[in-house]
């Protein structure tokens, strides 16, 4: 990936700056953080879609691969699918018809529901979603950029984020192991 030329101010902070003088005072920080996520959002797909590329993939379709994979049978229903990525059922729809066209997943009825259609993996899918893995793993996922602290307290905050907008409930506290 070609690098530009580093900045010699920090473009976010100079925004907080100009919301400071501009009177946004209450709004500031919200805006630095927003602005700070999505910044690190288009600096961590970036190295997720160099990694990809090479396996003809895009992050989408290397999700829904990857949750395939996770399953008993390597199948599941598309309203599942579109739950469990959280996206809109037409994407999924779409990341399907890609997938389906390059041989890495089949569609079938579901067995039990007329109106449903699985999902299902195939040998390829799941050989490709081995590899991009492992590609993955070695080249974003192990060195994301943050020491192991401070990823761990990011990932918290984050989730604190995504429940209290209603992404998911906290778990019930698993017993302890006998």
């Amino acid at each position: 990936m070609a690098r530009v030329k580093r900045l010699t101010v920090d473009p976010i902070a100079e925004a907080k700056r100009q919301w400071l003088s501009h009177g946004w005072t209450d709004a500031a920080a919200g805006m630095t953080a927003v602005t700070s996520i999505m910044r690190a959002h288009q600096l961590m797909l970036a190295r997720v879609d160099e990694t990809l590329r090479p396996f003809g993939l895009t992050f989408a379709r290397y999700e829904l691969l990857t949750l395939l994979s996770f399953t008993r049978g390597g199948r599941m229903p598309m309203a599942s699918a579109s739950a469990r990525l959280q996206v809109h059922p037409t994407s999924v729809t779409n990341t399907v018809d890609r997938l389906q066209t390059d041989g890495l997943v089949a569609r079938e009825p579901h067995p039990d529901d007329g109106r449903a259609t699985l999902i299902v993996l195939t040998d390829a899918g799941r050989t490709l979603a081995e590899r991009a893995t492992a590609a993955l793993n070695a080249e974003v996922f192990t060195q994301p950029g943050l020491d192991a602290a401070d990823t761990d307290e990011l990932v918290s905050i984050i989730a604190r984020l995504r429940r209290d907008a209603g992404d998911f409930d906290d778990p019930r506290p698993s017993p302890d192991p006998l």
